[in-house]
């Protein structure tokens, strides 16, 4: 793998990435933004599977492939072929980090757990993300962004109190996971260079989503009721949500009394504070319909931009409830170059979100961006690692790798 190409805080780092569709893909873009050299092994045939997301596409290519897959190098490669097998470990032998999401016991079936990796190659960094994680009772079971939200109890405080269950509107589980596993490799990776040990590390959808119900945890383990849900509204604050206006919602965080005495000044109401259903937390907590009903009525007089404006002013939290065309075209969120660009062979440049840290010395998304095609990079990893083009057709004619176009 060659690091000559990066920058970013991980450069020289070296990645395989035996993952697909979100959580390990999630993982393994992160990493790449950071300046990692990762190397996408793509299953035969078919690759990744959102490749097959049929809907949306761009000149024919998978938009959600092409989201999560920017500036990582991609291989074809049948695991199931012996010569597959020994190709894998071959790329095993040189680098840093392996990430997967197979289901347990998949790659050990294979003879390419970490068992085994790790006699190749001890200081590897194998980073597994499953369901439920590897131990337990459920640890053979496999799972979904859907399923674990379900599993974590999110389903029963999103939505509105009285309705059905309802799921984050995100995969906020896989998304998560991915975002758990960059941590735990980067956390690895101090330790492997302070004593050249790799090790394994594996998160999962289950504990990704249940890391999201702290507060509502906290009053679980506090008083054994199980709070339900809000709306858009904070389990322990108020007033914290989304508010009618004329022209569509606003937020506003009224999270502690001094903001919550501003709001009542900036609506024109000052006398709320004073209030018996509204003077504390606890009194807000307990009239929330009511402090909604007050507070909506002075609010749909006016439209988003003037409420904001006017919440800006006196020093109170408040923003707009954006629709998903609207957030990255805003000017904030390109100042901040959340809203970037790829390069596609076939797709062209396609528009993606940016990394959400930034870095003063070691910027990331400083290399390439570009996203590849199923195979694009095989023969040219495989050359890198000692393969001549002979050696490498005759792969190709016994599919055990493919190559692009």
């Amino acid at each position: 793998m060659t690091a000559d190409r990066r920058c970013g805080p991980l450069a020289g780092v070296k990645v395989l990435e035996l993952a697909q569709i979100m959580a390990g893909p999630t993982c393994g873009m992160m990493l790449a933004d950071l300046g990692a050299d990762v190397v996408k092994i793509e299953k035969l045939p078919g690759g990744d599977d959102s490749r097959g997301y049929r809907e949306p596409r761009v000149n024919g290519e998978s938009a959600p492939y092409l989201i999560l897959n920017r500036g990582k190098r991609g291989v074809a490669l049948d695991l199931k072929h012996p010569k597959g097998r020994k190709v894998l470990e071959r790329l095993v032998a040189r680098a840093d980090v392996l990430t997967e999401n197979y289901r347990r016991g998949t790659l050990e079936r294979l003879g390419l757990g970490y068992d085994h990796l790790r006699t190749i190659n001890p200081g590897l960094i194998y980073c597994a993300v499953s369901g439920y994680g590897r131990t337990g009772p459920w640890a053979d079971k496999g799972g979904f962004d859907l399923i674990a939200q379900g599993f974590a109890g999110l389903m029963s405080i999103t939505g509105e109190a009285g309705g059905v269950p309802v799921k984050s509107g995100t995969p906020i589980a896989d998304i998560n996971a991915g975002i758990l596993a960059a941590l735990g490799i980067l956390a690895a990776y101090v330790h492997k260079l302070k004593t050249g040990e790799g090790q394994l590390v594996e998160t999962s959808l289950m504990e990704a989503a249940l890391q999201q119900t702290y507060w509502h945890a906290a009053i679980f383990f506090a008083t054994g009721g199980s709070p339900g849900p809000l709306g858009s509204g904070h389990v322990l604050a108020a007033p914290y949500q989304a508010f009618r206006v004329a022209d569509g919602y606003v937020n506003i965080g009224g999270a502690n009394q001094a903001n919550w005495e501003r709001i009542a000044q900036v609506l024109g109401h000052p006398e709320w504070v004073r209030d018996a259903r509204f003077a504390t937390n606890e009194d807000r907590m307990r009239n929330r319909e009511a402090l909604i009903e007050a507070m909506e009525s002075v609010l749909v007089g006016g439209d988003r931009a003037h409420w904001i404006a006017a919440f800006d002013a006196a020093g109170v939290p408040a923003g707009p409830v954006h629709s998903i065309g609207e957030a990255p075209t805003h000017r904030q969120v390109l100042a901040r170059r959340m809203a970037v660009e790829a390069e596609h062979p076939r797709a062209g440049r396609t528009r993606a979100l940016g990394f959400p840290v930034k870095f003063d010395a070691t910027p990331a998304e400083c290399g390439e961006r570009a996203v590849s095609m199923l195979g694009e990079h095989t023969r040219e990893v495989l050359r890198e690692f000692g393969y001549p083009d002979a050696e490498i057709d005759a792969l190709v004619s016994e599919g055990v790798v493919a190559t692009a176009g």
